[in-house]
C-alpha cells in the first residue's frame, strides 16, 4: 500500500472524548509523526465531517475510548466505507477490544486497544511494505511505550471543548493523562478485562510538556484524565507539586477510587494547596450488596470519610454512580437521593449520575459471576452490551423516566438543583405506584454552578443520547 506516508493519507478519527480535545488523536499522532507518517486529524465531536478527507485517506484510524465513541463510531465507519470502499479501516482504544468480534464483522479491517501506538506504528509499516495487514489478533498490547508528547498542533482550539465551570466564570480546561490502565479489577470496568490489572506510568517530563503547551494555548485548568490519579500516588504527587511550582495560577482535577482516598489521605491536604479543584470518585452506589456485586472494595460507610477528606482539604467531591443495577432496591434510590442532599452534593453531582444503567459489554467480567445471571439476556450487538432486566418492574420503569427527565433537563439547561427535585419527584411517584407525569414540576430552591465542574454534562459509562447519536444526516452525508 504505497503512498501512506504522504500527508493525509492517514486520516485519525475521534468521535467524542468527553467534551476534551482528544487524546484519542493527539497521542497516536505523535507515535505515527515520529515513524515518519504524516496523518490528518478530524474530531466530529467539534468538526463537520469532512467528504474529502475522508476520501483521501488510505487508512482511516477511529478513536474509541469509551461506550458512547464507539457507537457513534460504526455509524462513521458506515458512512466512510459507502464513500472509499478500498479505505483500510482500523478501530483503537478500549472499547475496540471488548468488541472486536463485531466490529471486525461489520466494520473494520483491525482493531487494536491496549497500549496500541505501537501496534498501530507497526500495522501500518507492513501495509506500506505489503499491502497486506497479516494476522491482527484482537489481544490486547501491553508492553510499555516510549511516550512521545501528544500532537495536538492543528487539532481545534481549546476554547472550542470543554471548560472549568466555577464562582460564575469559565476557563478552558486541558486534558493530560499521567498513567493508563488500573492496577483494580472492579467487575462493571471496562478497564480490567483489557489491562488485566495492570497501568503504564507516562513519564512525568512527558505529562509536563503536554499541560505546558495546553497552558500555552490557553488552558487554565487541567484535568489528569487517569483511569485512577492514586494508581501510582508517589507520580501523582510529584506532578502535582511540579505543575503547581511552574504554574501556580493552575488548577486541577483527578480520579480516585474511594479505596485509595482512605488509603493515601495524608496527601490531600497538599493537594488542596496546589490548586485541586475537585476529584472525581467512583462512588457508585451507597448499598453495601450492591458494592459487593461490583466488587469494588469499598463499603458504604467508607463514603462519607472520604467525602470528609476531601472536603476537608478545600477539595470538592464529584461522586459517579451507577444508579440502576440488578440489585439496586428503590430504597436504595431514594436513600441515595437523601445522601446526596443530606450531604449537600447536590451542585457536585452531574444529573446523569442519577440516570446510569449498569453496562455489560462483551468481555466483562461481570459475565463470570453468578450474580448477573439471573437478570442477564441476550446480547445486543449494535448496542455493544448484554441486556438485563430488573427482578422489580418499578426500577426499570424508575430509570427510563430518571433517563428521560435527565435527558430532557440537560438539553435545556437547567440547573442541578432543578433536576435533582425533578429526579426526586420521579423517584416518589414510581414508589407511591401513581400516574407519571410527563412535566414534573422542579423548584429552584438554591442557586447552582457554585461548585466547581466542567461544563461537559454526559459521562464515560452513560449510554448516548439519541441525540448524540442521531450524528450523520443521511439524505446529505453531512456531520451535524
Amino acid at each position: 500500500m504505497n503512498g501512506l506516508r504522504e500527508q493525509g493519507a492517514v486520516l485519525l478519527i475521534s468521535c467524542y472524548e468527553l467534551g476534551h480535545q482528544p487524546l484519542g488523536i493527539a497521542w497516536p499522532r505523535a507515535f505515527l509523526e515520529r515513524a515518519g507518517f504524516a496523518p490528518a486529524a478530524l474530531d466530529l465531536a467539534v468538526e463537520p465531517f469532512d467528504d474529502a478527507m475522508v476520501r483521501r485517506a488510505r487508512f482511516i484510524g477511529i478513536a474509541v475510548p469509551m461506550h458512547t465513541a464507539l457507537r457513534i463510531g460504526v455509524r462513521v465507519a458506515e458512512r466512510v466505507r459507502s464513500m472509499n470502499p478500498d479505505c483500510f479501516i482500523c478501530f483503537y482504544g478500549l472499547y475496540a477490544l471488548l468488541n472486536a468480534e463485531y466490529l471486525r464483522a461489520h466494520v473494520a479491517d483491525a482493531v487494536l486497544g491496549g497500549e496500541f501506538e505501537g501496534a498501530l506504528v507497526e500495522l501500518l509499516e507492513r501495509l506500506e511494505r505489503s499491502g497486506v495487514a497479516g494476522d491482527v489478533p484482537p489481544a490486547p498490547a501491553l508492553e510499555r511505550l516510549a511516550f512521545p508528547v501528544p500532537a495536538r498542533s492543528g487539532l481545534p482550539e481549546l476554547s472550542r471543548y470543554v471548560h472549568l465551570a466555577r464562582a460564575g466564570g469559565t476557563t478552558p480546561a486541558g486534558y493530560v493523562e499521567a498513567s493508563r490502565g488500573c492496577l483494580h479489577l472492579c467487575l462493571h470496568c471496562p478497564i480490567p478485562p483489557v489491562y488485566g490489572g495492570r497501568f503504564f506510568a507516562v513519564p512525568r517530563d512527558v505529562v509536563l510538556e503536554d499541560a505546558r503547551r495546553l497552558i500555552a494555548a490557553g488552558a487554565g485548568h487541567i484535568t489528569f484524565g487517569d483511569p485512577d490519579f492514586l494508581n501510582g500516588p508517589g507520580h501523582a504527587i510529584k506532578l502535582a507539586r511540579a505543575l503547581h511550582a511552574e504554574f501556580p495560577h493552575i488548577t486541577y482535577d483527578f480520579t480516585a477510587k474511594v479505596e485509595h482516598i482512605l488509603q493515601h489521605r495524608a496527601l490531600f491536604r497538599e493537594f488542596g494547596a496546589s490548586g485541586c479543584a475537585f476529584v472525581v470518585s467512583a462512588v457508585e452506589s451507597l448499598s453495601d450488596g450492591v458494592l459487593a456485586a461490583l466488587e469494588k472494595g469499598h463499603t458504604a460507610a467508607d463514603v462519607p470519610v472520604a467525602l470528609d477528606i476531601v472536603r476537608s482539604a478545600g477539595i470538592a467531591l464529584r461522586p459517579s454512580f451507577v444508579a440502576f443495577t440488578p440489585w439496586t432496591t428503590l430504597d436504595d434510590y431514594r436513600e441515595l437521593l437523601d445522601f446526596v442532599a443530606t450531604e449537600g452534593l447536590i451542585d457536585e453531582v452531574d444529573p446523569v449520575q442519577y440516570a446510569i444503567r449498569l453496562l455489560v459489554p462483551p468481555g466483562s467480567a461481570l459475565l463470570s459471576r453468578p450474580a448477573i445471571r439471573p437478570y442477564l439476556g441476550a446480547l445486543d450487538p449494535a448496542a455493544f452490551t448484554y441486556r438485563w432486566t430488573h427482578p422489580d418492574t418499578r426500577m426499570d420503569r424508575l430509570e427510563r423516566e430518571v433517563r428521560a427527565v435527565v435527558e430532557r433537563a440537560t438539553a435545556a439547561g437547567e440547573g442541578a438543583s432543578r433536576i435533582f427535585e425533578r429526579v426526586r419527584e420521579v423517584a416518589s411517584t414510581v414508589a407511591e405506584g401513581a400516574p407519571l407525569r410527563r412535566t414534573v414540576a422542579g423548584s429552584s430552591a438554591r442557586l447552582t454552578g457554585q461548585a466547581p465542574r466542567l461544563t461537559e454534562p454526559w459521562f464515560c459509562c452513560a449510554e448516548p443520547t439519541e441525540r448524540q447519536l442521531d450524528v450523520v444526516e443521511a439524505d446529505r452525508g453531512t456531520w451535524i
